[in-house]
């Protein structure tokens, strides 16, 4: 694959843009560590941080907003190469000859709405009615639905069928991690 930027003209002084970088998967840390340590590029990495239910209980989980890319700003003519062959990037995102800038506004827009530090925290909501899944403790695993949400001591009242009838249990919110639908399957 060519990597090679097109020649700026001699009226056209190019200047550092943002563009969409591609990261080998589930390396999006390593090619933004690597481009702005090594390469000396600024980079954008937004990252979103959520619970999830395992078999430990409910653990906390950080991953790409865009899983497989970062943005990078630099200079195009003079650092495609460098930020191309990177560690952990698969390439710069590109159509035929076209290089797509993002707009600065929208990168600003993007920080504003993620954070200072590039970590949006999910804090899932719990509502009556909802099925939740109890991650830990003598229930771990049961299967509940909310019938009270208790903010100001962080607890929720849930009901779940327990040795053959329904059984109004109060539990710390942290113990539940909401249903979440089966995962889609992404075929390549």
């Amino acid at each position: 694959m060519r990597t090679e930027a097109p020649a700026a003209g001699p009226a056209e002084v190019p200047a550092p843009a943002w563009y969409c970088v591609r990261s080998q998967p589930k390396h999006e840390h390593l090619a933004a560590g690597h481009l702005a340590g090594e390469a000396g590029v600024e980079v954008y990495l937004p990252r979103i941080r959520f619970r999830r239910a395992t078999r430990r209980g409910p653990v906390w989980f950080t991953e790409p907003l865009f899983p497989g890319y970062l943005f990078a700003r630099f200079d195009l003519v003079r650092q495609l190469r460098r930020v191309h062959h990177g560690r952990g990037v698969r390439g710069v995102v590109h159509f035929g000859n076209q290089w797509p800038a993002i707009p600065e506004e929208a990168i600003r827009q993007l920080q504003a709405a993620v954070g200072a530090e590039a970590v949006r925290v999910i804090e899932p909501s719990l509502n009556v009615g909802e099925e939740v899944t109890i991650a830990s403790g003598p229930f771990a695993g049961l299967l509940a639905v909310v019938s009270r949400v208790m903010p100001g001591r962080e607890r929720v009242a849930v009901l779940l069928e327990f040795l053959g009838r329904q059984t109004c249990v109060e539990l710390s919110r942290d113990l539940l991690v909401k249903d979440e639908p089966p995962a889609r399957q992404v075929f390549r």
